[in-house]
């Protein structure tokens, strides 16, 4: 698998480019009505909850009722090159600035801050300055906790690690785990030499039992940390599975992981794999693509984000998600979705994603579907 995933952001570049360069302006997915004429189920309504966000990743509903949104950010130029090993080329050398947040919206739409100034890092120049920032959200209690995915020296701040940070009522954040120095001291049995970031890129978090889950892709773990700092290792991936890139986790009596999988896409590559929480784990569902979400429903029902389906390069607007039952039946709920990042339930039994999770350096550009099963 070696060089594979050295291209990942790459290609997504590439693919911008394509898509932009191919269609005129008009023809961009700017309204959920394009995507509900490529639906296939007529169960399925899909509206535009709220627009205005910057790279949306994880999400998560508080105890208010309103909706709380990691954003990646709008990365930045400063740069930790001479101080600290990089990321490699073409990759790295990553620059950042404090572009992230975290929003929250309103049951009616509304987008307010919550927390702002985070760090937000960006790839090399060469392919196209792709960001990452706060990659997930997560709730124990009344407490916001956020997971930060865009930092660390690999990634332009030597100052600000790659962690957990409990997110305080006046927008500021405290540290509660150093993820950085989890990685850098705590390798996993099989990573990727050709595409190692020292810092890890930390993509998903959850909240079972008063303790947070945490997956890293690019390493291939997931850690259970609490909320006194102290971080463990659930599961290494890598030991028995490779390079499968494992992006995003569910909780349902066990935990379920689903892998984003190597580049070039494969259609039917990726799986999701049951975790025992001592570790032990075993295949649940293969024939899936991109798996950037998992949640389930009250009838034990399994939702799969997948954010590229197409062939090759990833692809905009060949987002899904599928619905796969107890039995294992797949069912294909929503098409057409641009580069989605991140799904979960509503206390009114939809499903909220964010869309155009990646995408052109266009401020604003971010969006939240809402997807109202009837």
């Amino acid at each position: 698998m070696k060089k594979k995933t050295m291209s990942i952001l790459f290609v997504l570049v590439l693919s911008f480019l394509t898509f932009y360069s191919c269609s005129d302006e008009t023809d961009t997915v700017t309204d959920s009505s394009q995507i509900l004429e490529k639906k296939p189920n007529t169960n399925v309504t899909v509206t535009v909850f709220a627009t205005g966000l910057n790279n949306p990743r994880g999400l998560k509903f508080g105890p208010d009722g309103y909706l709380y949104v990691a954003e990646g950010g709008l990365g930045g130029l400063i740069s930790s090159n001479g101080i600290c090993d990089q990321v490699i080329p073409p990759i790295g050398p990553y620059t950042g600035y404090f572009t992230a947040s975290i929003s929250k919206i309103s049951p009616a739409g509304i987008v307010s801050t919550v927390a702002e100034n985070l760090p937000s890092s960006q790839t090399s120049a060469g392919t196209g300055g792709l960001v990452s920032g706060v990659a997930d959200v997560a709730f124990i209690g009344n407490t916001l906790y956020a997971l930060v995915g865009g930092a660390g020296c690999s990634h332009g701040f030597p100052n600000n690690p790659n962690g957990i940070f409990k997110v305080n009522n006046n927008g500021t954040m405290d540290l509660v785990a150093d993820l950085s120095d989890w990685s850098l001291n705590h390798p996993v049995a099989n990573p990727e030499e050709d595409d190692y970031e020292p810092d890890g890129t930390w993509y998903s978090m959850i909240n079972v039992n008063g303790k947070l889950y945490a997956v890293e892709p690019n390493h291939g773990e997931m850690v259970k940390v609490t909320t006194s700092g102290n971080i463990s290792r659930v599961i290494d991936v890598s030991a028995t599975q490779g390079h499968i890139v494992p992006t995003a986790v569910a909780y349902h009596g066990n935990f379920y992981l689903g892998n984003l999988n190597t580049f070039p896409i494969v259609p039917g590559s990726s799986s999701v794999f049951k975790v025992t929480p001592s570790g032990q784990i075993q295949l649940r569902e293969s024939g899936l693509t991109t798996i950037l979400g998992l949640v389930f429903d009250n009838q034990d029902r399994m939702y799969v984000l997948e954010m590229s389906t197409a062939a090759g390069d990833p692809t905009p607007e060949t987002g899904k998600i599928v619905r796969i039952q107890p039995s294992g039946q797949q069912e294909v709920l929503v098409e057409g979705l641009f580069f989605p990042t991140g799904m979960t339930f509503g206390p009114d039994g939809a499903l909220y994603v964010s869309n155009k999770g990646f995408g052109p350096p266009i401020p604003g550009f971010g969006e939240i579907l809402k997807v109202t099963l009837n």
